[in-house]
């Protein structure tokens, strides 16, 4: 598996959630990740401000990417845990979070998030910590 680049991110987005929500993978590496996403009605929550579930897609998406990076090539990475503040309510425009290190090991990475609206306005914080392993390795059983 080769590490992949933002121009091999935007041609799988299709076929992900990267492009069920418009996301744009603007920057990819194992330092910072930085991802743009428009608002609108498909990102909305019923009240029409932008859905918390979406900035968490983003702030994960991120981390994840980053961390499969920070392994590198043959590993995988996953999400297994998230927290995310919402700060600021948006309705339309464009977001973008950027995410950045706070540890990459081994097996375990954390993540920070900023997402930020079209006036650079603090939207939402997240840290996401993400799972890193060989490709192919088995996951754990349930009673592990």
């Amino acid at each position: 598996m080769t590490t992949p680049t933002a121009d091999d991110m935007q041609q799988m987005r299709e076929h992900t959630i990267l492009g069920a929500l418009d996301i744009s993978v603007v920057e990819v590496s194992a330092e910072r990740v930085v991802l743009e996403m428009p608002v609108g009605p498909k990102v909305h929550q019923p009240y029409g401000f932008l859905h918390g579930g979406a900035s968490v897609v983003l702030a994960e998406t991120g981390a994840s990417l980053g961390a499969l990076l920070g392994a590198g090539s043959g590993f995988e990475a996953f999400g297994v845990e998230i927290n995310a503040n919402h700060l600021r309510p948006v309705r339309d425009g464009r977001v973008r979070a950027v995410c950045t290190p706070i540890r990459q090991g081994a097996s375990i990475a954390v993540w920070d998030t900023q997402i930020t609206d079209e006036q650079d306005r603090l939207v939402c914080v997240s840290r996401c910590t993400v799972m890193v392993r060989p490709v192919g390795e088995p996951p754990a059983s349930s009673a592990d």
